[in-house]
């Protein structure tokens, strides 16, 4: 495969990811006011807490809460579209996988790498969710493999003219 190729299907797979992770919000939204619970600030306090860890200081005041809320959306965003752009290079080595498999295998991925660094950094311990909180959280993110890969999909396929020629 060339590298133009290849670098179509990684960018391929970065915008599928966007798609992806609009998805992922749109899903954790609509339970926001389906069921009228409180928005997370877990990704502010993750933000908050790498931020540190690389010496930056968002403050104390109003502003910095509000910086630590655009920085933990970013790093949604960030996740989102590079596990994206992550999956495109895994299709451009040539692997076939299902887009069922893949999706759901994509979902749990991005799940892990959502909530490692919050488990890590101490800000939250999935042993004690529950299935309400556990539900809140796999859903949106197998609601974001499936529109990645299925997205990816559409992006990435070659659209071939009547001669059979690509176009």
């Amino acid at each position: 495969m060339s590298r133009s190729s290849v670098r179509r299907l990684i960018a391929a797979g970065a915008l599928a990811g966007a798609a992806g992770t609009t998805a992922l919000y749109t899903v954790t939204y609509l339970d926001q006011v389906v069921r009228g619970r409180p928005s997370s600030d877990l990704p502010a306090q993750t933000a908050r807490k790498l931020a540190g860890t690389v010496g930056i200081e968002f403050g104390e005041d109003e502003r910095a809460r509000s910086r630590e809320e655009g920085a933990g959306a970013l790093l949604g965003i960030l996740v989102g579209v590079g596990l994206g752009a992550a999956y495109g290079l895994l299709r451009a080595s040539g692997r076939e996988i299902s887009a069922p498999v893949a999706g759901v295998g994509l979902g749990l991925v991005a799940m892990a790498a959502a909530d490692a660094p919050m488990t890590l950094l101490g800000l939250t311990d999935p042993r004690t969710w529950g299935v309400a909180g556990w539900l809140s959280d796999l859903i949106p993110h197998l609601t974001y493999g499936l529109v990645t890969v299925y997205a990816f999909q559409l992006m990435a396929e070659e659209r071939r003219s009547p001669r059979g020629r690509a176009r």
